[in-house]
C-alpha cells in the first residue's frame, strides 16, 4: 500500500543485530526455534576458540527470537523488522516467542553446565598438587593452599555452588593470566581457603588475596573470585552459618571503586564488615609493600551503643524532619501510585521542582513548608514529554534554574550493575541529593513485581541508596486494572509493607479534578486529601517539526469536586479512555485537526496498558449499548472517521505534553 518499507530478510537483521552487540555472528543463520552456538569472536577477548555464542529464531510469523555469549553474561531480545508497525496480536506472540526462548536457552545452559562440570571434575581429579615454588605462588609469597598445576604448568583452582558440588575451574598463568573453564557457571560460585571459622570468616575477590588473608591470620577466608559476586558469596555465608556468624568483607581498593561498591551492597543486605586497604591494591599487594596486614584484618570493635535506655531516649525529642511537611519526610521510603494518566508524575515532579528551584518566591506546596534541596529523577520512559513538563513547570512559575538531574534511560536498580552504575553517577554529582525518585518502578525492576523475592531485592536496593546518600526514596508505580485495585500499588504486598509512606493520584471523573489521597504514613498524622486542575503552558519558544506550539500541563489547586450521577460518571470514564489512548498512541489528528485515534491503537491499549483480553477490548470497539465505543457516539463525544474515531472537540483532549 505504499507504506511498508522495504527491509532485509530476517536471517539478515539477525546477523547484523549480532555484530552490533559486538560478537562476531555465525556464517549461516537458522531460523528453526532451536538453539544454535557459534564462535563468537571471544577468542580474541578470552582465549578461547569455543562455541560460547548462541542463538534461537522462530520463522513462521513475524520472526523473533533471541541470541548473546555464555561465556559474557550478554543476551539480547531480537525481532525482525517487518516494514509497519506491529498489530497487537503480534505483539502478544513476540512476548510468548519470548518466554519459548528463554526456556530453550535456559535448558541449553543447564545441559552445557552440567557436561562442564563432569569435565573439570575429571581434570581436577587427573592433575597434581602444586608445590611452592610455583613462579606465581613465588611472586605472591603464598603456599598453594590445596590448588593443583596443569600438565602445561598453569595453577588449577576450583570453583564450588553451595551444594558443594564443582561448576568450574579457573586457570592461572606464572604471570598472572587468568582465565576459567568454557561454559562453567561462575555466579555465586566460591572456595574455601583455611579451615578455622570460629570467631569470623573472610571474604576476598582474588585466590591469592584469599590466600594471603588465611595465612596471615589463621582464619578461613572464601574465594569469590570477582567483585560482583561478592554478594551472592556473602548472601550463601550468612544463609549457612546464620545471623551470628561474623562476615568480614576484605575488598580490593581499586580506582574504579567496584570493589568497595559490591562490598557496600553485601555488607547493607547480609550484615557484614568491610575492610578495605588505604593505598590502592588488593590484601596481598598491600603486604608486599612492606605493611602490617594483621592489624589492617583486624575485626574492627563492635559498637555497643545501638541499644538506648528506654528512660534516655524519652528525655530527647526527635521531631521528624519534613521536605515537605506533612507529605515528604527526610530518609524515608515513599511511593505514589495510580493508573497510567492520572497525572502521578505531574504531582512527583510537581514536588521535586519546588525543592530543587535555586530561587523561588514561595516553594511552599500547598499551604506546606518546602525546603531547598537537590534531586535525582530516574526515569525510564517519556524523556521528551518529561522535558516539556519540566520546561513548563519553569515557565508557570518563574524559575530560572534548578539543582536537577534526570536518568537518560531506565536500569535494572535491583541488579548489581544498574545499582552500581547509579551509585557512581549520583557520587559524581556535584552536589548529594536529598530525594532520589524512580520513575516508574517497572522500567528499573529486574524481575516480576508481583513476585514477594523481587520486591525484597528492588526494596534491598532503595534502602542501600537511602543509606548511602542519607536520603529519602520515591516510588512511582502503577495500580491495578480492576475497580477495587485502584487504592493500592500493582504487584506483591511487600511493597507496602516495606513503605514510610504511601500516596494514591486518582484521576479526574466527570471533567473534574484529580485527587492527591494519602493511604499510608508511619510516623504522623494522615492528612485530607488534596485536588488538582491540570493547568495547560505554552512553553515559551518550543515549537514542533510542523511549527505548532508545543504545551504541556502543571498542576493547579482545586476544590474538592460534587459529585456526579452514576451514568455521566460512566461516560466520563469511556472519554477519559479515549483520551489516554490517544495520549498512549501516536497522537493522531485529523484532516480537522481533532484528535484521532486509530482502531488498533485503542485496541493496543486497552490489552497492553489496561490488561483486557483481546474479546474484550475488541467489544468494547462496538458501536453498541454500553461498550466504549457505543456510549461516546450517542454522547456526541466522537464521530467514525478512516479506520478510527476522531473527537468532536480538540478541547475534550488535554495535551500532556507526554505518556504518564
Amino acid at each position: 500500500d505504499g507504506s511498508k518499507r522495504l527491509v532485509d530478510p530476517p536471517e539478515v537483521q539477525l546477523k547484523n543485530a549480532i555484530i552490533d552487540a559486538g560478537l562476531e555472528p555465525p556464517s549461516e543463520i537458522i531460523l528453526d526455534g532451536k538453539i544454535h552456538r557459534f564462535k563468537s569472536g571471544s577468542k580474541g577477548r578470552g582465549g578461547y576458540g569455543d562455541k560460547s555464542g548462541w542463538y534461537i529464531g522462530f520463522g513462521d510469523g513475524v520472526c523473533a527470537g533471541k541470541f548473546g555469549d555464555w561465556r559474557f553474561g550478554v543476551e539480547h531480545k531480537w525481532i525482525a523488522d517487518i516494514g509497519r508497525d506491529l498489530t497487537p496480536h503480534e505483539k502478544i506472540t513476540f512476548t510468548r516467542r519470548m518466554e519459548e526462548a528463554r526456556q530453550a536457552r535456559e535448558a541449553a545452559e543447564k545441559l552445557m553446565r552440567d557436561n562442564v562440570s563432569d569435565v573439570v571434575n575429571k581434570i581436577w581429579s587427573e592433575a597434581a598438587e602444586a608445590t611452592e615454588d610455583h613462579p606465581y605462588l613465588v611472586k605472591k609469597k603464598i603456599q598453594p593452599n590445596g590448588a593443583r598445576v596443569t600438565g602445561d604448568g598453569r595453577l588449577i583452582v576450583p570453583l564450588f555452588n553451595s551444594d558443594g558440588e564443582m561448576t568450574t575451574v579457573q586457570y592461572i598463568d606464572s604471570d598472572g593470566g587468568k582465565l576459567y573453564h568454557p561454559g562453567g557457571k561462575t555466579g555465586g560460585s566460591l572456595w574455601r581457603i583455611g579451615s578455622n571459622q570460629d570467631a569470623h570468616i573472610y571474604v576476598a575477590e582474588g585466590y591469592a588475596t584469599a590466600a594471603t588473608i588465611a595465612e596471615t591470620s589463621g582464619v578461613a577466608c572464601y574465594v569469590a573470585y570477582s567483585a560482583s559476586n561478592i554478594p551472592n558469596v556473602v548472601g550463601q555465608l550468612r544463609e549457612r552459618f546464620g545471623a551470628s556468624q561474623r562476615i568480614i568483607i576484605v575488598a580490593d581498593h581499586d580506582s574504579s571503586g567496584v570493589g568497595k561498591s559490591y562490598a557496600d551492597q553485601a555488607s547493607a543486605k547480609y550484615g557484614a564488615t568491610v575492610i578495605i586497604p588505604p593505598d590502592e591494591g588488593d590484601a596481598n599487594d598491600y603486604l608486599l609493600a612492606g605493611n602490617d596486614l594483621s592489624a589492617l584484618l583486624e575485626p574492627p570493635e563492635i559498637k555497643l551503643d545501638w541499644l538506648v535506655d528506654g528512660n534516655e531516649f524519652t528525655t530527647k525529642p526527635a521531631p521528624i524532619s519534613w521536605y515537605i511537611k506533612n507529605w515528604l519526610q527526610n530518609k524515608s521510603l515513599m511511593m505514589v501510585h495510580g493508573p497510567s494518566g492520572s497525572g502521578k508524575t505531574f504531582l512527583v515532579l510537581d514536588w521535586c521542582l519546588r525543592m530543587a528551584a535555586i530561587e523561588m518566591d514561595n516553594r511552599d506546596w500547598c499551604g506546606n513548608r518546602t525546603k531547598d534541596l537537590p534531586i535525582v529523577y530516574l526515569a525510564g520512559e517519556g524523556h521528551y514529554g518529561l522535558r516539556a513538563r519540566v520546561a513548563a513547570w519553569m515557565q508557570n512559575f518563574g524559575v530560572d534554574k534548578i539543582k536537577f538531574w534526570m536518568s537518560k534511560t531506565g536500569t535494572d536498580l535491583n541488579s548489581s550493575e544498574g545499582l552500581v552504575k547509579v551509585i557512581d553517577n549520583v557520587r559524581a554529582l556535584p552536589e548529594t541529593p536529598k530525594v532520589i525518585v524512580v520513575d516508574t518502578l517497572h522500567r528499573f525492576l529486574a524481575g516480576d513485581e508481583n513476585s514477594a523475592q523481587d520486591a525484597k531485592t528492588m526494596l534491598d536496593a532503595c534502602a542501600l541508596l537511602m543509606q548511602e546518600f542519607d536520603c529519602t526514596v520515591v516510588l512511582v508505580h502503577h495500580t491495578g486494572v480492576s475497580d477495587e485495585a485502584q487504592h493500592r500499588a500493582r504487584g506483591s504486598s511487600a511493597w507496602r509493607g516495606a513503605l514510610d509512606i504511601e500516596v494514591s493520584v486518582k484521576p479526574s471523573k466527570n471533567g473534574g479534578p484529580i485527587e492527591v489521597i494519602q493511604r499510608k504514613m508511619k510516623d504522623a498524622e494522615m492528612q485530607d486529601s488534596l485536588f488538582f486542575d491540570l493547568k495547560k503552558v505554552d512553553i515559551s519558544g518550543w515549537r514542533d517539526e510542523d511549527n505548532d506550539q508545543v504545551s504541556s500541563v502543571v498542576l493547579e489547586s482545586a476544590n474538592k469536586p460534587i459529585k456526579m450521577d452514576k451514568k455521566v460518571s460512566k461516560i466520563e470514564e469511556k472519554r477519559r479512555r479515549f483520551e489516554r489512548a490517544w495520549h498512549h498512541s501516536h497522537r493522531s489528528r485529523d484532516d480537522q485537526n481533532r484528535p484521532y485515534v486509530a482502531r488498533s491503537a485503542l485496541l493496543e491499549f486497552q490489552i497492553n496498558e489496561l490488561g483486557f483480553t483481546e474479546g474484550t477490548a475488541r467489544k468494547e470497539l462496538q458501536p453498541s449499548t454500553g461498550t466504549m465505543i457505543g456510549m461516546l457516539l450517542d454522547a456526541d463525544y466522537i464521530e467514525k472517521y478512516e479506520r478510527g474515531w476522531s473527537a468532536k472537540s480538540a478541547s475534550l483532549i488535554i495535551d500532556f505534553g507526554g505518556s504518564d
